[in-house]
């Protein structure tokens, strides 16, 4: 028994140690196969079940059956903000252990942008829980592999050979950094697009889409079609740039009308609130893309900027492209929770702004800021079981 403890120490202190530090992955993920590490998040094939004892979330799923209506003072709230910024806005606020949802055109379909690269890694965890893909695996990223826009990891490409990474790195950089390489080379590991949407709706979740790999979109919306060549982004610029200015509105106009990458903030804070409940993956895998959200470096005058002492937010951010001096898809969706652990899902999506970055800034801490007043002024005490759930899961975002 004391062995079989210390066995269990050893993994969890690897665990930890993979999650903190990309660097360390490769030569981690060996130590783990050599520790027989279950439940397919290491080696080429799933491995045997094994029950190990886990601290991190709550020790069962919850399930919400029937939500109660959304509290008045904060749909007002919100109702108020999105008014106030004067151009289409949707905002949702899901308070995860009770169920119910404030929201404004919280049906409307907005795009996405690179939020999509939280339901790719979604597909990419349901697979690594399946046994198809392990976290430590070897990838190789390569020229052909690269990307448009902001894609850090390229950098790291050598000549034919590539860059050897592993699927949890890639995890983390398509997450933290919002890395396009990372994302798409993520998006084919799993299989591609249509895997990603199957996913999604084998788990219920709607209202939600991927609309292909970064590159594939963005070209798209830019009036152009993918070229390898377009991975050096000055390339991409500069073919951009020479397009008459009618082939990109055309094209920017088809996307605005039915973005590939489109999806609801209501089925965001949905998928969002079913993620942290523990709904959607294994416990261990709910617990590591909460964290990479947690450690997200983008978007810092947006949701997080609202945040006050003892609140903490795990988040993914969306930004598209800029034309004729508008931006589309200003997006930044996640779990705000407060500082007795009660969490709520949040979405602030914005189609099309012509609003400078200050005002597109306000409206998001706004939506925080309304959330921790609806808080502080006491919500309705939790059910047994709900207060249960919020303390028991605090860690999961606080640790971050």
């Amino acid at each position: 028994m004391r062995r079989r403890a210390s066995s269990l120490r050893k993994r969890a202190s690897l665990l930890q140690r993979l999650r903190a530090r990309p660097k360390t992955v490769i030569a981690l993920g060996v130590a783990l196969l050599a520790l027989g590490f279950s439940g397919g998040w290491v080696g080429a094939t799933h491995l045997a079940a094994e029950k190990v004892a886990y601290t991190k979330g709550p020790p069962a799923p919850v399930r919400v059956k029937h939500a109660p209506p959304a509290p008045t003072d904060l749909q007002t709230a919100l109702e108020r903000l999105a008014k106030g910024y004067g151009e289409p806005v949707g905002i949702a606020v899901t308070d995860v252990a009770t169920g119910w949802t404030a929201s404004v055109d919280g049906n409307e379909t907005f795009p996405q942008q690179s939020v999509s690269k939280l339901w790719v890694a979604l597909s990419v965890m349901q697979a690594v829980d399946d046994g198809k893909l392990a976290l430590d695996q070897a990838v190789i990223l390569g020229p052909d592999d690269r990307s448009v826009f902001y894609q850090p990891m390229t950098r790291r490409i050598r000549g034919p050979n590539g860059y050897p990474t592993t699927l949890a790195e890639l995890l983390r950089h398509a997450l933290i950094e919002s890395d396009n390489a990372a994302n798409d080379k993520l998006v084919a590991e799993v299989g591609g697009a249509g895997v990603v949407d199957r996913t999604i709706a084998a788990k219920g979740l709607s209202g939600l889409a991927v609309g292909g790999a970064e590159r594939d979109l963005q070209t798209k919306t830019a009036g152009l079609v993918w070229k390898p060549e377009y991975g050096q982004t000055w390339i991409f610029k500069q073919a951009r740039a020479a397009l008459p200015d009618a082939v990109r509105d055309e094209a920017l106009a088809a996307y605005l009308a039915s973005p590939p990458d489109g999806a609801t903030p209501n089925g965001i804070v949905t998928a969002l609130a079913e993620l942290k409940r523990g709904q959607l993956l294994s416990r261990q895998s709910t617990d590591f893309m909460l964290e990479l959200m947690g450690e997200a470096r983008t978007g810092a005058m947006r949701l997080r900027a609202g945040l006050t002492r003892g609140w903490s937010l795990a988040h993914k951010t969306g930004t598209g492209p800029d034309w004729r001096g508008a931006s589309v898809g200003i997006n930044d969706v996640g779990l705000l929770t407060a500082p007795d652990g009660r969490t709520y899902a949040v979405a602030v999506m914005i189609r099309q702004t012509s609003r400078p970055s200050s005002a597109r800034h306000a409206i998001m801490q706004g939506v925080t800021r309304a959330v921790a007043r609806y808080w502080a002024e006491g919500p309705p005490v939790l059910p047994s079981e709900g207060r249960q759930t919020a303390s028991a899961t605090a860690d999961v975002v606080n640790g971050f």
